[in-house]
């Protein structure tokens, strides 16, 4: 593919501002200009076959810096997808005199997964995007599309936040609070192919789901008070995954089921403040007496083709809470904010 043939317009769901929501304003379009060419090196060209949706998608844009002065808009939002290989920097005249110089281990044709850097003015809902290689993988043999598309942000911050802390086939115990949502169901299932006992909340319509991932125990928040049947059990755990800051006190009292020396990590939260909060009050004030550790997602090829390797084995299954078609995609937006979403929410944004 040459300069002169890299698509110009394309098929995209645009939004221009995020008030009073990012999917309230998402616009469809026919012919939204698409990724400028020439490519550089490492920069592959994708024809986006399938998105998988994150909070990240609709809350960083949200963010007044972002939002002013990171995106420029119109822009398509989204992170995460599966999708084929159209063109790479070195399949790609960059002049009309010279040729890429960069050597591309991807090819046109071929499948991949993978992620976007951060959010931007071209992401995966749309027909096509620019992605680095070192955020693409081929798609595992026997991995469907859909499953693929759900590895990026969600399974590789399930991994980050869990693979560093252990060692494998120790046998060691780790509490992860909401094992139901996008994150939580990698986390259980990481956790227990790298040998770990599995702690686990949700709610009741949710229990079976995550005794079926693999979790040893699941508390029902909706029955139970989960910081006290953890305090019952004493200084049991060697890790902490918390995927929404709740109940509010659960830092502070981690020092009684968590033991020392070891590590709280913060994925997620239903209130951003809740990072500051648990950070800087320190112990004697009441805060924890653990380490504290946010873990903010970051790109990373290994963890990526770690994750699909998993699935591909069969030791981690994606669950699918919906997959909806193109013209659809606000609506999974409203899905995926309700927060009743039990595993990813999926778009098909065209056909393979």
């Amino acid at each position: 593919m040459t300069a002169t043939t890299h698509p110009t317009t394309m098929k995209a769901w645009l939004y221009t501002t995020t008030s009073p929501t990012l999917e309230a304003n998402l616009t469809l379009h026919s012919t939204a200009r698409a990724p400028p060419a020439p490519l550089k090196p490492s920069q592959v060209l994708i024809r986006v076959l399938t998105t998988a949706l994150n909070p990240a998608d609709y809350k960083v844009p949200a963010m007044p810096i972002v939002s002013t002065a990171l995106i420029r808009k119109p822009a398509s939002p989204g992170l995460d997808f599966a999708g084929e290989v159209v063109a790479t920097a070195d399949t790609t005249t960059t002049s009309s005199s010279s040729s890429s110089s960069s050597s591309s281990s991807f090819t046109p044709g071929q499948l991949v997964y993978g992620t976007l850097d951060l959010p931007t003015q071209f992401g995966t809902l749309a027909e096509f995007l620019i992605a680095r290689e070192e955020n693409l993988s081929p798609i595992p043999e026997g991995v469907s599309l859909d499953h693929a598309a759900t590895v990026g942000v969600a399974g590789m911050t399930a991994w980050q936040s869990i693979a560093p802390f252990f060692t494998p086939d120790q046998g060691e115990r780790v509490f992860i609070n909401a094992g139901s949502g996008g994150c939580g169901i990698f986390a259980i299932q990481i956790a227990k192919a790298l040998g770990c006992m599995v702690t686990t909340t949700c709610s009741t319509k949710n229990v079976q789901l995550c005794r079926e991932l693999g979790a040893d125990e699941v508390i029902d928040y909706t029955t139970e008070d989960v910081v006290a049947v953890l305090k019952a059990q004493g200084q049991v755990y060697d890790h902490v995954v918390d995927h929404i800051g709740l109940p509010a006190e659960l830092y502070n009292e981690c020092h009684a089921f968590l033991k020392p020396g070891k590590t709280f990590a913060q994925v997620g939260a239903t209130r951003f403040p809740t990072f500051a909060t648990r950070l800087l009050r320190p112990g004697f004030l009441g805060g924890g007496k653990r380490r504290y550790l946010p873990i903010f997602w970051k790109p990373n090829k290994s963890d990526l083709v770690r994750v699909g390797e998993l699935i591909q084995t069969g030791k981690v299954k994606v669950v699918l809470d919906s997959v909806w078609e193109f013209e659809d995609a606000p609506k999974a937006f409203e899905k995926l904010r309700s927060e009743r979403a039990r595993g990813k929410v999926v778009v098909h944004v065209a056909e393979a």
